[in-house]
């Protein structure tokens, strides 16, 4: 890790895996629109030029060994946070879909008590934004689950976009949080311990990586399968914040 913690409450962690095509310029827009923000890349075992260039974009950088998946880059981004006693957290990805512009609407109502976390909604208010068939279906389907199982009406059950509190960190470091695919369970799993969920519109580009599991028939089906599944087990469990789990 080239740079050390920065004064400021607010952190922002980028997961990455091999996104040295789109890494300098997500970075450099985050450090040009949020100054006072520390950046972090966590390098998820990536096989290019990933960790180099965002260094070099002025990012701190967090490197796993080998691949460890998605929602375990994330995780590594909370245990910093709340180890450095960040009080906010922004997520985004790494690809360049998120636009940082809506960094300020996510933190804003964070910090001003409207919520304990803020989710970043590409359905939301005027969007041109268009899912691939495979993705629309799922998105589609979790959104339906999400309602029945919780009453939530989140319209985007699987942005990675979103702003936290400190509340929301200590959840997310524990057991509890689900590092196979943490998505829509993940909302389910806040709205069973009544943190206060919030949904608001920003802009996102389309992916043109083409690395998306949600492009891939069979894994959308696992994928499927898995969330299902997990939903579930969220709504049966018991939980207690206190002790972090059963």
């Amino acid at each position: 890790m080239k740079n050390g913690p920065v004064h400021t409450d607010t952190l922002v962690i980028i997961p990455a895996f091999n996104e040295e095509k789109s890494i300098v310029q997500v970075v450099e827009s985050i450090k040009r629109m949020q100054p006072d923000m520390e950046v972090i890349v966590i390098d998820d075992g990536s096989q290019d030029t990933t960790a180099v260039l965002a260094e070099k974009a002025g990012a701190s950088v967090l490197s796993h060994p080998f691949n460890m998946g998605y929602g375990v880059s994330l995780q590594t981004g909370y245990k910093y946070a709340v180890h450095n006693n960040y009080q906010y957290l922004v997520q985004m990805d790494g690809d360049g879909q998120h636009d940082p512009q809506g960094i300020s609407i996510l933190v804003e109502n964070v910090k001003n008590g409207r919520a304990d976390i803020v989710l970043g909604s590409r359905f939301m208010g005027a969007t041109t934004y268009k899912p691939s068939l495979l993705r629309s279906i799922g998105i589609r389907l979790f959104r339906a689950l999400l309602r029945i199982l919780s009453g939530e009406k989140i319209q985007d059950v699987t942005t990675g976009f979103q702003a936290m509190n400190r509340r929301v960190l200590d959840l997310f470091i524990t057991d509890l949080f689900p590092c196979d695919y943490p998505d829509a369970d993940v909302i389910l799993l806040l709205s069973k311990l009544h943190f206060r969920i919030m949904e608001v519109p920003v802009t996102m580009h389309q992916d043109l990586s083409g690395k998306s599991i949600h492009d891939n028939p069979f894994q959308v089906l696992y994928y499927i399968f898995k969330m299902f599944l997990s939903m579930f087990l969220t709504k049966l469990r018991r939980y207690s914040i206190n002790q972090g789990g059963e």
